[in-house]
């Protein structure tokens, strides 16, 4: 078992302390290999995002820390997939209305930097609360989407 503890503070940061006596404040929680091997290859990054510690499987870690790296892992993976948008203000913040494939919802982005190209076809928009969503191919968006989404990349 590897011995350390996840807890959050009073503001709501994920905290991290090992037996060592380490203690980090506003560390995060990725996984390296999301789709073939979900339990395995867990990362702990300080606020930098540098690695704290590699987790090679979720059950080298106790249950108690194992339920808090799940539920983290599962917040930080909710992305939307965005499948039209409705409009986005032109000045920053930008507000947009999308229709997501979890229903239609509205969110602000701080600026165009927040609007980014992953793939020739493929786009990421971090909103102002740090939720991801993705446009798997733009080329599928309808024209008014594309429109808008173009104004941004």
């Amino acid at each position: 078992m590897i011995d350390f503890r996840l807890e959050y503070d009073p503001w709501g940061r994920m905290v991290y302390s090992d037996a060592d006596g380490r203690r980090e404040s506003g560390v995060t929680v990725v996984r390296a290999f999301p789709i073939g091997a979900p339990d395995h290859w867990i990362s702990i990054c300080d606020s930098q995002g540098h690695e704290i510690l590699c987790i090679e499987d979720l059950a080298q870690v106790p249950p108690e820390v194992r339920v808090v790296l799940e539920s983290e892992l599962s917040r930080r993976e909710f992305v939307p997939i965005i499948q039209r948008i409705l409009s986005a203000t032109p000045e920053e913040p930008s507000q947009w209305s999308v229709e997501t494939d979890r229903g239609p919802t509205e969110f602000q982005i701080n600026n165009e930097d927040d609007v980014r190209r992953i793939e020739p076809h493929q786009a990421s928009i971090l909103d102002s609360h740090g939720v991801r969503y993705l446009v798997p191919d733009v080329r599928k968006l309808d024209a008014q989407s594309r429109r808008l989404l173009e104004h941004f990349l």
